[in-house]
C-alpha cells in the first residue's frame, strides 16, 4: 500500500468543499470560533500534525520550502523562511496541511505506524514542496486548498463588507484581517473571479462575480 495516493483530479469545487468541511469540523470541536491568525497551526494541531522549523538543503532541483512526512505526523518548514512573515508561513503549512488531505493515504499512514511498532525498519521519502510555486497538478491542488482553508468565501465576504475589492489599501486591509499576504489574497479573489488585474498593470478592476457582489452590498 502507498503512502502517497495515484494521481487524482480535483476540480476547485471538490477543493473548496474539502477545505470547508474540515473549518466545519474543527469549529464544531471548538468552544470558540477558529481564530484569523495562527488557523493554520490550529487546523494542523486538530489534524495531529506537529510543525517543525529545520534547514533544509536544496537539491539540484532548487530549493525546498517545506516537507510533510506523513509516517511521522510532522511537517517541516525551512528555517531560512522568514518567521515573522506570518502570511507566507499560515499559506506554508495550510499548502502541507492540503498535501496531507488530498495526497497521502491515511490507512497507509497508520499501516506503516504499525509495523514501526512491531520493529518493522521502513524508510519513506518526505513529501517535498519548492519554494517556488510549482507547476505540479499536485502542488496546484495544495496551494488551492491552502487558499480555500485560509480564505473561505463566506470568510471573505464578511472582510469585504464595506470596502472596494479594487483598492489596494483596502485589500491590505482585507489581508490584515485574514492573516494572509496580500498576493495569496489577489491570487485567490482573481480565482473566484471577484477582481481582474491585466497584464502588468497594477490597476485592479472588478471581475464579473465581484461586480454581482458589490452590487449586492449596495443594495442592502
Amino acid at each position: 500500500m502507498e503512502i502517497i495516493k495515484p494521481f487524482r483530479w480535483y476540480n476547485k469545487e471538490e477543493i473548496e468543499d474539502l477545505a470547508d468541511t474540515l473549518l466545519i469540523e474543527v469549529e464544531s470541536k471548538r468552544r470558540r470560533r477558529l481564530p484569523a491568525f495562527n488557523l493554520a497551526e490550529v487546523i494542523a494541531d486538530y489534524l495531529d500534525l506537529g510543525i517543525v522549523w529545520e534547514q533544509i538543503s536544496g537539491d539540484k532541483e532548487g530549493e525546498i520550502a517545506a516537507m510533510i512526512i506523513p509516517t511521522e505526523r510532522e511537517i517541516i518548514i525551512n528555517s531560512s523562511i522568514d518567521e515573522s512573515n506570518e502570511g507566507f508561513k499560515q499559506s506554508t503549512i495550510a499548502h502541507e496541511i492540503g498535501h496531507w488531505i488530498l495526497h497521502i493515504n491515511h490507512d497507509a499512514v497508520h499501516k506503516f505506524i504499525d509495523y514501526r511498532e512491531q520493529g518493522i525498519d521502513l524508510t519513506l521519502k518526505p513529501f517535498l514542496c519548492r519554494s517556488r510555486q510549482s507547476s505540479q497538478k499536485n502542488e496546484w491542488q495544495a496551494q488551492y486548498f491552502a487558499s480555500c482553508l485560509l480564505m473561505p468565501i463566506s470568510k471573505l465576504k464578511r472582510v469585504q463588507k464595506g470596502r472596494d475589492l479594487t483598492n489596494w489599501k483596502h485589500l491590505y486591509a482585507m489581508a490584515d484581517e485574514l492573516g494572509v499576504s496580500i498576493s495569496n489574497l489577489k491570487t485567490r479573489l482573481i480565482d473566484l473571479e471577484w477582481i481582474m488585474q491585466l497584464n502588468s498593470s497594477k490597476r485592479l478592476y472588478l471581475g464579473s462575480k465581484g461586480k454581482l457582489l458589490m452590487n449586492e452590498s449596495l443594495q442592502r
